[in-house]
């Protein structure tokens, strides 16, 4: 980032309501603080009886020919124990609810300089590492065991950290980078059986740094402490925070920046108070690409067919991209439930004031078994944007400079007397 761009002015117009629901969500924190402690609990001990249940072993959940369910029950209103027995895409789908995760930036955020933090996303696999029983365990998303381990984490090992109550546990947020066999923390969701999900991202990131480093856990690895953990450098998103986190030396390889509302409490699920974005400069991976890594001539997006016969992604609520014909879905035997493939044809999206009016949708195919959910429509809009007219870091910087002008202005006070 040349020291030239960070004086543009030029401010990009927003094409969705992406900063509508961002407020949204910040009022519904305040309105409904749902049961946090009950919530960390139940991931914490869900993941390790999944872990008693399979043994020491890494194992990876597959696709069961029929996923088992629990009558009358919606996976993500499980307990402990029916949680437990899931496999398949419902156990992908409970795991996958638990994260909090970004949605992807289509419009820059107000007030990036004075409600919003930024931290390169190291490249690796996203997962939970819980540590509790004199043992430490981290699950992908898609539930199947990354490692099982001793770790420097509080009773995160037998021979470690043996005060307290054994029953107390940790959950991390992180992401595991195999270059340096390292655990890069993101985010903490609980400490010592101290709930953190209804706290702030200020706090938590500040509990965060001021926690971990007291364990030992960010010291290199040992007989009983295997893989090391590590702290991501988090900026205030002003600009010399931005151009840190764009441009600075990491120890990982840079998969994008993450940005997060300083205000958000941690949202299992699509947040728009969390969001990534990639360009050229700091991702490896910008548009998406096949399985051989060549990128594809159209874009591509995975949405879920409803009982209607309309497709949508995977938000709450889902957005309709478009409707399959009665007889055509008959004739090739999908179902409501069933994640479908389409390529989007030179129609394009056909977008009118921040909404999706329409999709030139062309149908490819049904998706591996293994995937969990539809796209999000803030990914499919983010990939639109890449391939015709990408949100470049020029724009982020334009909005933080037009928030601070704008919080310098001097505010009109009619005196009254």
């Amino acid at each position: 980032m040349a020291p030239h761009d960070l004086r543009r002015q030029y401010k990009r117009p927003a094409i969705s309501d992406q900063q509508r629901r961002r407020e949204l969500s910040l009022r519904r924190q305040e309105q409904n603080r749902r049961e946090a402690q009950l919530q960390a609990r139940r991931l914490a001990s869900t993941l390790l009886s999944l872990e008693q249940a399979s043994g020491p072993e890494d194992i990876e959940l597959v696709p069961d020919p029929e996923p088992e369910h629990v009558p009358g029950t919606s996976s993500k209103d499980l307990d402990v124990h029916q949680a437990s027995k899931l496999r398949g895409p419902e156990a992908r789908k409970w795991f996958a609810r638990q994260l909090m995760l970004p949605e992807w930036m289509i419009d820059v955020p107000d007030r990036l300089p004075h409600d919003w933090y930024v931290f390169a996303r190291p490249s690796g696999k996203r997962c939970f590492v819980v540590a509790s029983n004199g043992t430490t365990i981290s699950r992908q998303r898609n539930g199947s065991v990354l490692h099982h381990f001793p770790s420097a984490l509080p009773n995160g090992a037998r021979t470690r950290d043996v005060s307290g109550s054994g029953q107390s546990y940790s959950i991390l947020d992180c992401i595991f980078h195999e270059a340096d066999q390292t655990y890069y923390v993101i985010d903490m969701l609980c400490w010592r059986g101290y709930s953190l999900y209804d706290c702030s991202s200020e706090f938590r990131f500040f509990w965060l740094n001021s926690k971990l480093s007291e364990t030992g856990a960010c010291e290199p690895p040992s007989h009983y402490h295997k893989y090391r953990f590590s702290l991501v450098p988090i900026y205030t998103c002003d600009q010399s925070g931005l151009q840190a986190a764009f441009t600075g030396e990491v120890p990982y390889v840079k998969d994008g920046l993450l940005f997060y509302n300083k205000h958000a409490h941690y949202q299992p699920g699509n947040t728009p108070l969390a969001l990534v974005w990639k360009d050229e400069s700091c991702s490896q991976y910008v548009i998406d690409t096949d399985n051989k890594g060549q990128v594809l001539s159209q874009q591509q997006v995975v949405l879920e067919l409803q009982d209607d016969c309309k497709v949508t992604t995977s938000d709450d609520p889902p957005v309709v991209l478009g409707c399959l014909d009665l007889e055509f879905m008959q004739k090739l035997g999908l179902h409501s439930g069933s994640l479908l493939r389409f390529a989007i044809g030179d129609g394009g999206l056909s977008i009118v004031n921040g909404k999706l009016e329409k999709a030139d949708l062309h149908y490819l195919g049904k998706v591996n078994r293994a995937r969990a959910f539809a796209d999000s429509y803030s990914k499919v809009m983010f990939q639109y944007m890449v391939r015709h007219s990408p949100l470049r870091i020029d724009d982020i910087v334009a909005s933080i400079s037009s928030s601070i002008e704008e919080g310098n202005k001097p505010c009109d006070v009619e005196m009254v007397g």
